[in-house]
């Protein structure tokens, strides 16, 4: 059972020019996509830069206004809606953001940063408080006198923990994981990429995770949606997207996932070639002539592919 629907979501920035600064066109950021999300589940979304990922993340946590759709949260509609600040969505819905080291305080020790969701929404004393940052530092494996230093003192991954530490400080229901590990080094990556799951398990939480990486959201994730200039191209199980890919686009990304064995090189080579020279060839089945991507169309219980209604029946 969903506690969180998004249903026909855009975010549309105008375009204004002339002597009059008149709208003259839009910029469809994000043009009508629709998400569910259960307890427990973590949910990819990938897509290259500038497809319009990090604005859905932004606009779902209410940092970017939306044009139209709706986010229904345990029933109720808060889309654009003034929230008090201490309302459950503000609580049980956290971000973390993809430069960990613009999203701390510099001027803040690590001991307000995180304390500040708990000001927010916990009515503790302020021994509690301490026990409880306390608590949270060591669940993400820093140690107690980090909360007495300020962020520029640690190094990406420490900041990136830290963090994942105010985000689960109030025990939420979903993260929304704005690309967390992208700029961190391989060793550090696997680190706080397993720390994640296992807090996931711990707590129950769900993820939105966002990436353009198809390697970490196969390892994080158990749903997948693939997106393409503001639109999903395809979106199913984990199965779905890497056994039986449908869209022309999909089969792009995954044919770009580095090999390390240089064994069978040239044969990935000649499919990559194959794969372009396809996407190529079958453009128009799954574009139209301005570009946009086709409505999504099902192909099983779990997998949606968008095309034209000509394609669906071979898929």
């Amino acid at each position: 059972m969903s506690f969180m629907q998004i249903n026909d979501l855009k975010v549309h920035y105008p375009v204004r020019g002339g002597f009059f600064n008149t709208v003259i066109d839009q910029v469809l950021a994000v043009d009508g996509i629709t998400m569910e999300f259960e307890r427990g589940k973590a949910y990819g979304l990938v897509g290259e830069s500038g497809c319009g990922k990090s604005t859905t993340g932004k606009a779902l946590i209410g940092l970017e206004k939306i044009t139209s759709g709706s986010i229904i949260y345990e029933g109720e509609n808060v889309t654009n809606k003034r929230r008090n600040r201490k309302s459950s969505f503000n609580r049980d819905v956290q971000m973390i953001f993809q430069d960990a080291h613009s999203s701390l305080n510099p001027r803040k020790r690590v001991r307000d940063i995180i304390a500040e969701p708990i000001r927010n929404f916990l009515n503790l004393t302020p021994k509690e408080e301490e026990r409880k940052i306390s608590e949270l530092l060591e669940i993400v494996g820093m140690p107690e006198d980090a909360k007495l230093k300020y962020p520029h003192e640690f190094s990406g991954g420490q900041k990136q923990r830290l963090g994942i530490a105010r985000a689960i400080a109030t025990n939420p229901k979903l993260i929304i994981a704005d690309e967390p590990v992208s700029a961190l080094d391989l060793s550090v990556q696997a680190q706080v990429l397993n720390f994640m799951k296992d807090i996931q398990n711990e707590f129950g939480l769900s993820y939105l995770f966002i990436s353009h990486d198809l390697g970490v959201v196969k390892h994080m994730c158990d749903h997948i949606s693939i997106m393409y200039k503001g639109r999903f191209v395809e979106t199913g199980t984990k199965a779905d997207i890497y056994t039986n890919p449908q869209h022309i686009y999909t089969k792009r990304l995954l044919s770009a996932i580095p090999e390390v064995s240089p064994v069978g090189r040239e044969n990935r080579k000649r499919e990559r070639i194959r794969v372009e020279q396809n996407y190529q060839a079958e453009h128009k089945n799954y574009f139209d002539e301005n570009e946009r991507v086709f409505d999504l169309l099902q192909v099983s219980n779990t997998h949606y592919v968008a095309s034209t209604s000509q394609v669906k029946g071979v898929l």
